[in-house]
């Protein structure tokens, strides 16, 4: 086997090894700008802003930043919704020389409490809606200033007016803010402060970005991520996407900016080649997507298995223009082949899937966009990563192809650790090697797939069962419209398989009926012993499902069974 057996599956357009622009992430946009000043940027409910306006509004919030006392090094942290007024923070804290902290905009008070101690963010631009939250944790964190915005800012007059009417209706969305010390209107802000920053030097080895994860541990952690791993990644996104062209991509933005996947596929990689983000607010309003995707023709998809789900499933889709759609890069989940299949027929773009984790800004892994795709597989390590498979129990020994075993990562887009948490650290980096905490197998040809999370693995009888198995043959049921499996406590096996099924629109199936059909697919001990039927299921913002969480609403039948 020779030493990187992948390399013989690039395309011919894509090179094993890159250059990578010496400078912070906050550069690209002056270079897009520079180069593409007219071109879109950003686009919300058919209004756009173009990459001289990006750039201008970038530099104005850092300056704003400044006035505030922001200096290199501090935490800003952003609070909201996908939409311009994160790109500009985004970009202008880099500019302040601020390192930005991202909230997902599903959390609780509880949880937005906790970043910022962790952080010790002490400015935080939230949207309105969010500001409660904010407000009710503000006294026990370190803020010192908080900045308020309303998704509409950057919406057409018209729909402007409409959607303020409708608010006022409703209660209205506008926070009071009046009498709170040191908050202050995103617009207010920006209207006053000069139109240029302060310069700031800020390198490729600085930090940028904090992001929250569970890591492998399962404590929310920050990963610590410098310039140069963001670069890195997106750098390898578009050559991967070989032939991206500079200033005509149009990037479908439905995954959440907050989160890596988004940062980089959608924002980072966007603003590198001068393409235009459409902006989702709301990852899970298909009708509104439908409508985006129809009127302003996006190129490129990058998304989650639920997101293709819910695209294949739209009702009268044949009535939306969606063959504008040229690539996708499917990660978070495993990709279901028969998700993939109907995905390509209705749009004949090409959806593969890919791998990352926070930890690695987020992408190490992908299929070849047009050349060689194994449904099932994560595909190869992009350029400049390395990866192989080690024994799960002490993670020194390499093992042999198609053994399982833990993914372990090394490259330039691999983390500097979590932030002031050394001991965590310690145990996620060896010796430059990302431990992943995924159990996945390498074949001849270097293609990994991901087998199960070591933390998800069921084990039943002394069987060890990996949830993937069981989902993929869930959905090659034809009711099944999604599906995901857990282990659930059993008293004589120690753990039993549970499947929780969502049938599609119309259908009905018994526990009785999913259970047979399984048995065809899959070995006797794999085969679910329980089926829930459900109308939903619990995802991430993302559209990750949350596996964990079924398996503590059975715990918790349990506990009130008394057993």
């Amino acid at each position: 086997m020779m030493e990187k057996p992948w390399l013989k599956s690039y395309e011919p357009q894509v090179p094993p090894t890159l250059k990578y622009p010496h400078r912070p992430l906050q550069d690209n946009l002056a270079e897009s700008a520079r180069k593409y000043p007219g071109a879109t940027a950003t686009i919300i409910q058919n209004a756009k802003l173009t990459y001289a306006e990006l750039d201008s509004l970038a530099d104005r919030f850092a300056a704003a930043l400044q006035g505030l006392g922001v200096k290199k090094g501090d935490r800003v942290a952003i609070y909201t919704a996908n939409c311009p007024q994160f790109v500009i923070s985004y970009y202008g804290a880099f500019r302040a020389g601020a390192i930005v902290v991202a909230f997902n905009p599903l959390y609780a008070a509880p949880e937005v409490e906790h970043q910022l101690i962790d952080s010790g963010a002490e400015v935080m631009i939230c949207m309105s809606r969010f500001y409660p939250n904010v407000k009710s944790v503000r006294a026990r964190t370190s803020l010192r200033h908080v900045i308020v915005t309303n998704i509409k800012e950057y919406f057409p007059p018209l729909i402007k007016v409409l959607f303020t009417l409708a608010k006022e209706k409703h209660g209205g969305d506008r926070q009071d803010i009046s009498g709170d010390a040191n908050t202050h209107w995103f617009q207010d802000l920006l209207a006053k402060a000069p139109a240029k920053p302060q310069p700031v030097q800020v390198l490729p080895e600085d930090t940028a970005v904090l992001l929250y994860t569970g890591g492998t541990t399962g404590v929310p952690k920050g990963a610590e991520l410098r310039h140069s791993n963001m670069m890195a990644d997106a750098v390898m996104c578009r050559h991967w996407l070989h032939d991206t062209q500079e200033a005509k991509e149009v990037i479908l933005t439905t995954l959440p900016l907050y989160h890596s996947y988004g940062m980089t596929t959608c924002m980072n990689f966007a603003v590198y080649t001068a393409g235009a983000m459409l902006l989702i607010p709301n990852p899970r309003d298909y009708l509104d997507i439908m409508k985006n995707i129809n009127k302003h023709h996006p190129t490129l998809f990058p998304g989650v298995p639920t997101m293709y789900v819910a695209f294949n499933n739209f009702p009268d889709i044949a009535k939306y223009n969606v063959k504008s759609i040229r690539a996708c890069l499917s990660g978070a989940a495993g990709l279901p082949a028969e998700v993939q299949t109907k995905f390509q027929e209705l749009t004949g773009a090409r959806l593969v899937e890919g791998f990352g984790l926070s930890e690695s800004s987020p992408v190490t892994h992908a299929n070849p966009i047009y050349g060689k795709n194994k449904i099932g597989t994560i595909g190869v390590p992009w350029p400049d990563t390395e990866a192989k498979i080690v024994d799960i129990d002490t993670g020194l020994t390499e093992m042999p192809v198609g053994e399982k075993g833990e993914l372990i990562i090394r490259g330039p887009q691999v983390m500097k650790g979590y932030w002031n948490m050394p001991k965590e650290t310690a145990i996620a980096l060896r010796d430059g090697w990302l431990y992943t905490g995924d159990i996945a197998t390498m074949d001849e040809e270097g293609y990994f797939k991901i087998v199960d999370r070591k933390k998800d693995m069921i084990i039943a009888g002394g069987f060890n069962i990996y949830p993937r198995d069981v989902e993929e043959a869930l959905y090659r049921h034809p009711k099944v419209k999604e599906a995901v499996v857990a282990g659930i406590p059993d008293p004589y096996r120690g753990e039993t398989v549970k499947a929780y099924v969502i049938l599609k629109d119309g259908q009905t199936a018994t526990e009785e009926e999913i259970i047979e059909f399984c048995k065809g697919q899959v070995a006797k001990y794999k085969v679910p012993t329980a089926v829930e039927f459900r109308t939903e299921l619990p995802k991430t913002i993302v559209g990750k499902i949350l596996r964990r969480m079924l398996v503590e609403e059975e715990k918790q039948k349990l506990a009130a069974q008394g057993k």
